[in-house]
């Protein structure tokens, strides 16, 4: 939990202090590359770790991440340029990838199915912590004590969490013989690169319909064709084919995608609707997010219990995203003068139906999986998740983009520059008609998240019932199989 809360905060602060970045090196123009390539490189190269960790064990693979991870933060720090930042970035974002993987993989090792909904819903609350205390931490080092301090800070907690991974997590390696598959590893991280790159064409060429733009997914279709052709033929596939046989597994993934999308994806576009649409200062927006947070807390912690308690992860699953699609529809229907309270509840609401739905796909694809590819499936999970929220980001700002663009304010300027600041030094009718166009804007961006959340509850609503087996009192458990049982899951399908 501390690599995770090391990795998840530091996406977090670097949000906060990227305006002091931009202002020593320049380069605006690149200013989205700092986080994009942090996310390419992590969400490339999680299958590959997933499948490591299934070939290797769970812990010298951890203790790799998170060393990696570690260096890359220093690298970070001594930066010399934005583009040297940009590449110190996507480093730490190979050693990111391995972490987030790990961690649920690790869990999959130590708790039994029931006992593990318990255990992950600790590392939800990692997740809700980093993300609380993140943004505010973020412009506090940067501001005091220098930007580069965000990231040298983690050497210090990095050698702590090596240590103790070093000398508390038992490794538990599979009996087998480990081949990695570095060709299929290498096709995958191309087709998911091309799909992450034309999520950000806009910013990269301008269009999502330029020519360049347009390559990417031709590129990313033959290099996903290529990898089915290998993963067919290799004994160790990356993600086993064998795994989409089960019908829950392809659902999940398609929950999990959504999910990202409606959770990760929103997280920036809620900030800027409050600030523009309230005229809200930045600080004052940011105390909302408690609502989230807290949100995010009761419900992964009841859904951790009750998952505990009832051996089921279905009805909570469809409970989650039933209440997004009420937040959200709730959220594109708010009036322009809205009480805060109401704002707030909202968004508590959201935060309550991430939570709830936070570990489910996990749970699920892991008992759907035999025990030697548990990794590999929690990895396609994790990655499916990420790759949604990244889509769906570039969805609603494509979308906002194109609803600002078609109004116009005499006085006010181009709306999509406007900044909370600008917003501030308007006189009071031209910044009622700012806020009424952001907020006219923010209808249909919520309104597709509540498609994308229909789409999730969906395919929730299509899953097979899975009744968990009850803890046992003894023996070891390794990825939801007995050891008796060899490689039988331990959980039945109720009709």
């Amino acid at each position: 939990m501390l690599s995770m809360f090391m990795a998840t905060l530091d996406n977090q602060v670097v949000s906060t202090a990227l305006p002091t970045i931009v202002g020593e090196f320049g380069a605006i123009e690149r200013f989205g590359w700092v986080g994009s390539a942090y996310l390419l490189a992590q969400a490339a190269i999680m299958p590959v770790y997933g499948k490591l960790g299934d070939l290797f064990g769970r812990k010298y693979v951890m203790i790799f991440a998170v060393a990696l991870f570690t260096l890359g933060s220093v690298v970070c720090g001594l930066a010399w340029s934005m583009n040297s930042l940009i590449a110190a970035r996507a480093f730490q974002g190979l050693g990111a990838g391995g972490i987030m993987v790990s961690i649920f993989s690790i869990n999959a090792d130590l708790f039994e199915p029931r006992q593990r909904a318990r255990y992950q819903s600790f590392s939800s609350l990692v997740l809700m912590a980093s993300g609380s205390v993140g943004p505010t931490l973020g412009g506090m080092m940067s501001q005091h004590l220098g930007w580069r301090s965000i990231f040298l800070i983690n050497l210090p907690i990095g050698m702590v969490a090596l240590l103790g991974l070093a000398l508390l997590l038992p490794q538990r390696r599979p009996q087998r013989q480990p081949r990695v598959d570095y060709l299929g590893a290498l096709t995958l991280a191309v087709a998911i690169a091309g799909i992450v790159l034309w999520a950000d064409s806009q910013s990269l060429f301008g269009s999502l319909t330029s020519v360049p733009a347009l390559a990417l997914p031709v590129i990313s279709a033959g290099a996903l064709a290529l990898w089915l052709a290998i993963e067919r033929r290799v004994p160790e596939p990356i993600i086993p084919l064998n795994l989409f046989r089960d019908r829950n597994f392809s659902l999940l993934l398609i929950v999990a995608a959504t999910s990202g999308g409606i959770a990760i994806g929103m997280v920036n576009y809620h900030a800027l609707f409050l600030q523009m649409t309230t005229g809200l200062s930045p600080a004052s927006a940011g105390l909302f997010f408690i609502a989230v947070t807290t949100g995010i807390a009761i419900g992964s912690l009841t859904a951790g219990r009750l998952i505990s308690a009832t051996g089921r992860y279905k009805p909570w699953l469809v409970l989650g995203l039933s209440l997004a699609l009420a937040s959200l529809t709730g959220l594109a229907s708010l009036p322009l003068h809205v009480p805060f309270w109401a704002v707030a509840a909202l968004l508590m609401g959201q935060g309550m139906a991430i939570g709830l739905g936070q570990q489910a796909p996990i749970i699920g694809v892991q008992i759907a999986s035999p025990s030697q590819d548990v990794g590999a499936a929690t990895g396609a999970v994790t990655l499916t998740r990420m790759a949604g929220a990244s889509l769906a980001i570039s969805v609603y700002g494509a979308i906002l983009s194109d609803r600002l663009a078609q109004t116009t304010i005499q006085g006010a300027g181009a709306l999509a520059e406007m900044t909370p600041d600008r917003m501030a030094m308007l006189a009071a009718p031209q910044r009622e008609a700012v806020a009424a166009a952001f907020r006219d804007a923010f209808v249909w961006v919520y309104l597709s998240a509540v498609v994308i959340a229909a789409v999730g509850l969906l395919a929730a609503a299509m899953l097979r019932p899975t009744m968990l087996a009850p803890s046992r009192p003894a023996g070891p458990v390794m990825g939801g199989v007995r050891p008796e049982l060899g490689a039988a899951p331990i959980a039945h399908s109720s009709r």
